[in-house]
């Protein structure tokens, strides 16, 4: 006794371990690797294409394009420019794209395309500790000063937490009161907007400067980039949106140039300009993990079913909801003590059911079993030895497939046509036990147990077949060391079954 306690501690200690490692094992797939327990999960994939147009001018082009910088922001899945004839190299360190070329004459097309992943809100995460140095601007004359004082006061009046998120909102009311429409010009462009603001903010002595980016949005092509404000408080830049005055950077907007850094530069053309596009597409999770993996430059994926080809992802996918399926029959037969034909003929069976569908399969196997117990009943008349007895079932066994398969053939009947798919030896050995526990036990036990083994089979195929199910033990297939301690902790179970409680009441009122 005090052995089999010692036994059952140690594997609440292993379980223990093994619940405490499977949870940070599944943290660390979600976080790093971007796994979900929901299945078919999708990343999406932002392609962004920036399309730089230019007039030679018949000398030297050099061209420089400021690009996105690697941040938490999003994470990098390739980066390339098609440039034809040009030499074209990276600077990582500020951030640009540099191609250079021979004079040329014709109209210069270049593209340059980055695909981006994993994008998150960044609201208040841009941070520069250089204190910027901000001079007040000289007014041009009284009215001028006045105009802006007066703004200033107006701005008093607007909801907002810090000036700049005032003076945005006043800038962009419906209904501009007659000092504001005074101070802004007829056509108000981001631009213009974006330069009006900073010059009143510049004011007060606060620095502001214009980012530019491009929205993450589908179906766009051929735009202009767009403009946010990025205004310095309390020791860091915070972001604007220049017509709301809404805080933080947008989910959805990748930056390409901040400050004074100009966006584009040609030297050696005329007239340039920088349109871009935006297309989505979606990847599948398992497939970008790898990509999560090598940003995060963790080695541990290379030694993971998922960096396995994907037939063999296929193959184990099936593999690891076995341990689940085995629990099941576990707990069927040790704790609600149902017993079946065979250990594991029901997880055998449930897996033929996932192949054909659950209700054809199940008539199909009804069918099967029923030809088969004729069969075996007219074979014991005869008085055969059992190796030739159980090898003329499984050949019998075999031709009634072959019957169904082509009745269902020739007649549309999908019901017949699953009967390949059921594992021939195992369903001689359920009509040989079958008919043995009819002679030794009667047919109410035979059947019975082919009854019981029937449900536990069904009961599998609901967990087995479940797609949610499946995705989450391949996933997180670290829970099948906890399957595998709770199937030994259940070896420890000596007490009554379920189905024996009602066996033993009568004992139990006569005490």
């Amino acid at each position: 006794m005090k052995r089999f306690f010692t036994v059952r501690h140690t594997l609440c200690l292993f379980l223990l371990a093994a619940i405490i490692f499977s949870c940070v094992a599944t943290y660390y797939k979600i976080a790093y690797w971007g796994f979900s327990f929901r299945p078919h999960e999708k990343t999406d994939v932002w392609t962004i294409d920036a399309h730089i147009i230019f007039e030679p001018t018949g000398e030297p082009i050099e061209v420089s394009l400021s690009t996105p910088r690697i941040g938490n922001e999003y994470k990098i899945l390739s980066e390339d420019v098609i440039a034809a004839g040009y030499d074209v190299r990276k600077d990582d360190k500020n951030y640009r794209m540099f191609m250079s070329s021979k004079a040329l004459r014709k109209k210069q097309n270049i593209y340059y395309r980055i695909m981006l992943y994993d994008n998150e809100d960044t609201a208040g995460k841009i941070r520069d500790d250089r204190a910027p140095t901000i001079q007040k601007p000289v007014f041009e004359n009284e009215q001028q000063e006045g105009m802006v004082n007066a703004i200033w006061e107006l701005s008093e009046k607007i909801d907002g937490e810090t000036k700049a998120e005032r003076i945005i909102k006043l800038l962009n009311q419906d209904v501009l009161e007659p000092e504001v429409d005074a101070f802004l010009p007829v056509r108000k462009t981001p631009k213009i907007m974006a330069e009006k603001i900073i010059y009143l903010l510049s004011v007060k002595k606060i620095a502001a400067r214009v980012i530019r980016g491009v929205y993450l949005k589908e179906k766009r092509h051929a735009a202009s980039a767009d403009l946010m404000l990025e205004v310095y408080e309390g020791s860091k830049w915070k972001v604007y949106n220049i017509f709301t005055g809404e805080e933080g950077l947008p989910k959805n907007f990748v930056v390409f140039q901040r400050g004074g850094v100009s966006l584009l530069d040609v030297a050696g053309g005329r007239n340039s300009q920088v349109k871009f596009s935006v297309i989505k597409s979606v990847i599948s999770s398992f497939k970008m993990a790898g990509r999560r993996a090598k940003y995060e430059n963790s080695r541990l994926f290379n030694y993971t079913i998922y960096n396995l080809p994907m037939h063999e992802q296929n193959t184990l996918k099936w593999l690891m909801i076995f341990p689940l399926g085995i629990l099941l029959v576990v707990l069927m037969r040790n704790v609600i003590g149902i017993s079946t034909m065979g250990t594991f003929t029901p997880m055998l069976v449930a897996m033929s059911l996932v192949k054909t569908g659950f209700f054809p399969g199940l008539i199909c196997f009804g069918l099967i079993i029923a030809f088969g117990l004729l069969i075996r009943t007219w074979l014991t008349r005869l008085n055969l030895l059992l190796v030739p007895r159980i090898s003329a079932v499984v050949i019998f066994v075999i031709l009634i497939m072959q019957f169904l398969t082509i009745f269902g053939y020739q007649f549309d009947f999908k019901i017949a046509a699953s009967a390949v798919f059921f594992p021939i030896i195992i369903t001689a050995w359920i009509i040989e036990r079958a008919c043995i526990t009819w002679e030794e036990d009667g047919a109410k036990n035979a059947t019975k147990q082919i009854v019981n083994t029937s449900i536990v089979a069904v009961v599998t195929y609901l967990v087995i077949s479940n797609d949610y199910i499946r995705h989450v033990m391949f996933a997180f297939n670290e829970w099948n060391f906890v399957i595998l301690l709770l199937v030994m902790l259940l070896g420890t179970y000596t007490g009554y079954r379920l189905t024996e409680l009602k066996r033993f009441a009568p004992l139990v009122k006569e005490k």
